[in-house]
């Protein structure tokens, strides 16, 4: 968190979960599965990022985590002049295994306390390299689009990096569905993809309508490509 909060970052994404053991009083954590547990709650996580001039990105795995979490973002909403975004899963995607968060009480809930916030809304994803990965389908984005049409809020879809070319088609038809639709270009660890098709995704796509969040240090490579100044 520290690291994040000296970095050249625009935003800061952090996974939150129910603690497993049932510790710290059953409060919102940060962590990432596998790992259930944590020494950082997610009371102490907003306390120092408030200080900050860091968007806020909250990635829930499980509906439980959602309410207990709104409660607590609620606490420091004067302080929250900066982009909110709220994550989930909510559709099964290209080799998806994991389970998807129930899309509309997911989206109940943080409307209920935040109507003016930015959803993430994505699908569950795999990534095998040793065989042909397919892409988002046309049943996929036509099904993203029925759960987003009649929402009001600004939704940004996390694409996997690996995944966009093969779905180039399907995409810009999920783009042009609504103007308050944009992509988030993310990447998995061990994904097999290359600058090329980050600049691919920047040639096709309105850059008004792409964020990304690319590890490094492909990161750096593709702004140097695209011209923009990297601080070293």
């Amino acid at each position: 968190m520290k690291e994040a909060l000296r970095s050249s970052a625009h935003m800061i994404e952090a996974d939150v979960l129910l603690p497993s053991d049932g510790s710290e009083h059953g409060q919102p954590i940060m962590a990432h599965p596998p790992e259930t547990n944590s020494d950082n709650t997610l009371q102490e996580w907003l306390t120092e990022v408030v200080k900050s001039n860091k968007g806020i990105k909250l990635d829930f795995k499980s509906l439980a985590a959602v309410e207990p979490s709104m409660r607590l973002l609620e606490n420091v909403k004067r302080h929250l002049k900066r982009p909110v975004w709220i994550n989930a899963d909510i559709l099964p995607g290209p080799n998806g295994s994991n389970r998807v968060v129930d899309a509309k009480p997911f989206i109940d809930t943080v409307t209920a306390f935040f109507p003016d916030v930015t959803f993430s809304l994505g699908w569950t994803t795999g990534w095998h390299p040793e065989k042909v990965n397919e892409g988002y389908s046309w049943t996929m984005v036509k099904q993203m689009d029925s759960v987003c049409s009649e929402l009001s809020q600004p939704v940004t879809f996390p694409v996997r990096a690996a995944l966009v070319r093969q779905s180039c088609s399907q995409l810009l038809w999920l783009l042009k569905k609504s103007n308050r639709y944009s992509l988030t270009i993310w990447t998995g660890k061990n994904d097999d993809y290359s600058i090329e098709d980050l600049l691919y995704i920047r040639d096709n796509f309105a850059k008004n309508q792409v964020f990304y969040d690319i590890l490094e240090p492909q990161n750096h490579e593709f702004k140097q490509t695209i011209g923009i100044k990297v601080n070293l």
